[in-house]
Formats: C-alpha cells, sequence, structure tokens
C-alpha cells in the first residue's frame, strides 16, 4: 500500500500535467489574441474545444478523486495553512466543480466563446451590437447552465459564476463592499465637478509617436520589475497578461499616436498582473501554491502599479525627464504639474480602460448591476443596448453615442467572463490597502519611487503576497498583509487626499 507521500507526490504530478496541458491552450489563446489570421478563428475554436475537453478529462479522472479522498484524511492535513493542505484542499475544490460539468458543456463553451471573441472584435469595430447579439444568447445560455450544474447553494446564479474568479464571494457581500464605496465616490466626483477645475487634457492628445511609446512602456515596464528574460510585450484588440507557466509570461497593449496615457497605464497595469505571475513559487506549478489566490488579488496588484505608483507624482518625478526626451514635441516645454494633473484627470467618460480612479469604479458597479439579472434571466441579451445606456446616464449623467463606446467595449463576455467585473473593483480596494501598508513597512516609499528605486516594493509584495499563491483565500491574506479586514476606506482616503491637492476640494 502506498504511503501518505507517495500518494500526495502522485497527486502533484496529475495536477502538474492538467496544468502543462491547460497551458497549451493559453499558448493557442494568446496567439488567437494576437498574430493568428483572422481566417483562423473557426479552426482555433476546434483546436481549443478539443484541448478544452482534454483538459476536463484529465482533471476530472477518477484517480485524481481516489488521491483527493485519501489525502484529505491523512495526517498530512493537520495544520491547513501549510503548503500541502492548502494543495490538497484547493485540488479538492477545483476537482468538486470540475466534475459537476460535463465535458460537452466544456467544449462547447469554449468552442463558443472562441467564435463570440473574433464576433465581438467585428461587431466593435462595427459598432453593431446585433452582430454580437446571437453570440451573447449562446454564451450566457451555456454559462446559466454553468451556474445550474455547479450549484450556488442559498445564494443566487450570479454566485456560482463569481465563485470561479474570486473564490468564496458572492453577490451580496460583494453588494455590501461596494456600497459604502459608491456612497463615498458620488460626493466626491460631484465636488471635483463643482470645484470649475479642469485639468488641461489636451496634453495627453497631442502627437505621441507609436515606436517612441513602445519603447517608453516597455522601458518602465522592466524598471518596475517585469522581467523581459521571461516575458515579452506584444499588441491586441483588448490589453490582457498571460501566465503560460514557469518563465513565460506575455502581456499585450494596444496604442494610440494621440492617447498617451493608453498604452502606457495600460502597459503598467498588465505589468502588475507578470510580475504577480513571475513572483509565483515556480517549483509549485500546476498546484495551488504556485497559482493566484483569486482576480481580486492579482487585480490589486495590476492597479497598483497602474494607479498607487505609476499616477503617483514620485514616479513622475524619476520618469518625466525621461518622457520629455522621448516626445520632445508633445511634451518638451510642459511643466510637470500640468502633466501630473493631466494624467490624473477627473470626468465622467465613456471608456472603462481609460476612465480615472475616482469613476472606474462606477464601470464596474454599472456591470456588475447588469450582469446578475442577464445570469438569472431578468434581462435579455436583446435588451442588453437599451439598459446599458440606460443605466450608463443614470451612473454618470452622459448616453453612450453607439455600441463600441457603450455595450460593446469589453472583450469579458465573449470569452464568458461573467462574474469577472467585480474582481476590479476588489482589486482597487485591496490595492489601496496593500500600499498603505507598504508605506508603513518600506519607510520612505515615496522617496524610494521618487528615486526610481521599484526594487524594495516589488520585493515586498513578491514576499507578502506572490510566494502564498493560493494558500490563503483573499480576504484573509489581505488582514494578514495590512493587519485589517478590506475595507473601502483606505481607497477612498487615497482618492480624496490626491483630489484634495489637485482640485482645491475639502
Amino acid at each position: 500500500m502506498a504511503s501518505v507521500t507517495e500518494l500526495y507526490t502522485e497527486l502533484v504530478q496529475e495536477l502538474q500535467k492538467t496544468a502543462t496541458l491547460a497551458s497549451v491552450s493559453a499558448v493557442l489563446g494568446w496567439d488567437e489574441q494576437t498574430y493568428m489570421p483572422h481566417g483562423g478563428a473557426e479552426h482555433r475554436a476546434n483546436q481549443l474545444g478539443m484541448l478544452a475537453g482534454m483538459v476536463h478529462e484529465r482533471a476530472t479522472a477518477p484517480r485524481v478523486g481516489e488521491l483527493l479522498e485519501q489525502l484529505a484524511t491523512s495526517n498530512l492535513m493537520s495544520d491547513p495553512d501549510s503548503p500541502e493542505p492548502a494543495n490538497i484542499r484547493e485540488a479538492r475544490r477545483d476537482y468538486t466543480r470540475a466534475t459537476k460539468l460535463p465535458r460537452r458543456l466544456v467544449e462547447e463553451l469554449s468552442r463558443v466563446t472562441t467564435l463570440g471573441q473574433h464576433a465581438w472584435i467585428d461587431a466593435r469595430k462595427e459598432s453593431n451590437f446585433a452582430h454580437f447579439q446571437p453570440w451573447l444568447e449562446k454564451i450566457v445560455k451555456l454559462k446559466r447552465e454553468e451556474a445550474e450544474t455547479v450549484g450556488y447553494g442559498k445564494g443566487v446564479p450570479y454566485d456560482a459564476l463569481l465563485d470561479e474568479f474570486e473564490p468564496g464571494s458572492t453577490a451580496a457581500e460583494i453588494t455590501s463592499l461596494f456600497t459604502p464605496l459608491r456612497d463615498a465616490l458620488v460626493p466626491l466626483i460631484a465636488k471635483i465637478r463643482d470645484s470649475g477645475k479642469v485639468a488641461p487634457v489636451e496634453i495627453l492628445e497631442r502627437s505621441y509617436p507609436i515606436e517612441s511609446q513602445k519603447s517608453f512602456s516597455k522601458y518602465a515596464s522592466q524598471k518596475i520589475g517585469f522581467n523581459f528574460n521571461e516575458g515579452r510585450l506584444d499588441e491586441t484588440a483588448h490589453p490582457f497578461c498571460s501566465g503560460f507557466g514557469p518563465g513565460d509570461c506575455r502581456l499585450t497593449t494596444r496604442y494610440n499616436f494621440h492617447h498617451f496615457p493608453g498604452a502606457f497605464f495600460g502597459t503598467l497595469h498588465e505589468s502588475g498582473h507578470g510580475i504577480y505571475e513571475q513572483g509565483l513559487p515556480k517549483e509549485a506549478f500546476g498546484t495551488a501554491l504556485g497559482s493566484a489566490t483569486s482576480l481580486g488579488i492579482h487585480e490589486s496588484q495590476s492597479r497598483l502599479w497602474e494607479n498607487f505608483v505609476g499616477r503617483g507624482r514620485a514616479f513622475w518625478k524619476h520618469f518625466y525627464p525621461t518622457a520629455q526626451a522621448m516626445f520632445p514635441e508633445a511634451l518638451g516645454s510642459t511643466k510637470f504639474d500640468d502633466f501630473y494633473w493631466a494624467i490624473n484627470d477627473v470626468r465622467p467618460s465613456l471608456i472603462r480602460v481609460e476612465a480615472d480612479e475616482a469613476t472606474y469604479n462606477l464601470h464596474i458597479m454599472l456591470r456588475f448591476e447588469l450582469e446578475q439579472p442577464l445570469v438569472a434571466g431578468d434581462l435579455q441579451p436583446a435588451d442588453v443596448p437599451a439598459v446599458w445606456n440606460e443605466t450608463f446616464t443614470r451612473y454618470f449623467g452622459i448616453t453612450p453615442p453607439n455600441d463600441a463606446q457603450g455595450c460593446l467595449q469589453d472583450i469579458h463576455w465573449s470569452f464568458g467572463g461573467i462574474g469577472y467585473f467585480p474582481t476590479y473593483t476588489l482589486g482597487n480596494m485591496f490595492a489601496a490597502q496593500f500600499y498603505e501598508a507598504a508605506e508603513r513597512d518600506l519607510g520612505d516609499l515615496g522617496g524610494q519611487l521618487a528615486a526610481g528605486e521599484y526594487l524594495p516594493l516589488k520585493e515586498w509584495l513578491n514576499k507578502k503576497i506572490h510566494v502564498h499563491g493560493k494558500r490563503y483565500r483573499a480576504q484573509r491574506l489581505a488582514e494578514m498583509v495590512t493587519g485589517e479586514p478590506l475595507s473601502h476606506k483606505p481607497l477612498v482616503k487615497h482618492l480624496q487626499t490626491k483630489y484634495a491637492e489637485l482640485y482645491g476640494i475639502g
């Protein structure tokens, strides 16, 4: 009879084989969004569908279930926070969810979402929701089936989908976190609007040569700690980060000749994700300790580098002279304070990924508000554009002029990411709390950033967050790192302090 050590070793080997196969699928997904010719969409959908079925078959193999059952009552589980119990616990969770899903559903979701992403790209280019509607209908139907198959206890169907991205969270819990944040943001945004002060955003709409943007973005990514020996940066329709496994992490961004923030802050954002992926223990690949805790924590890393560092005064004290040298026509004679204000402008805007720190979370709350009835069947896909515009007008006081700037702006629904959006605002909240803790632990963090010293912060994040993988759930990890449960207060304090200076508000 095999020993507990032998059983555990076999389990890890099985998990790593499955993860390796899944990483092959991830490479094909990255290629689809970057270099694959448009005509290859249907064949790629078939490839990914087949791979999804193969991964599912491996992940739900009876032998994996037998190993988990034997290990769950073994002496390895005595200390729940040590590596082995964490790996077993999370593997059981994944196995339980996966075994509820039939291979047919897994393959069909992969195939439909692959084709759906290409339909979304075309629909967005044409600003024509009707082109994407049939695919959204198929995707929502399949995700509803997934929710019912997985189950959601006494909650709502949306909980089953949210749990995939933010384990253990529910719509009710998210609402309880978002409500006080919204209650604080609305009057803050109103004060900024009523201040009568307008940031000189035309600075950011001047001529910024694409090749210079590419060089500058990559330089910044490298400076803050992304390792290009184990990663790369490419172009896509919607920026993302893909961690394929040890030594291979891909970032993507998009460039606009007359919009500096899009590519630069998008690259910082994805670099934050990449630094997290590169900070996970390589030897733990395929297990819980080699995986990110949740998308909320993952998002905290990208938002921390993009906003708390990248939009901070200290960061630009170091980077602005380089920016002026890279873009002499646009920035050569522009005052530092004017540029700093421009990149921290606050005003209602149509596009989520280009929104300022204050209004960004309202974009997420809008999507959260629409996704729940969409999953429940109370909102039909055909009605999404009208309801989106009505809700957007209520939230922001402006109405999207077309579908591309409205309900078609995000890729998430096309790849089946219903339940993903709330993790962005959770990420902002986690990031604010982590940044406060880093300031306490590192001393003069602002002085370090102004001097171009980013390694202390990166190493702090590596040690406090990345190295743990999925050993702790998100909320517990945040409390361990910061000493406090997750709260909206650090984020609100950060925003109030920044905008009091810029807009002269109390």
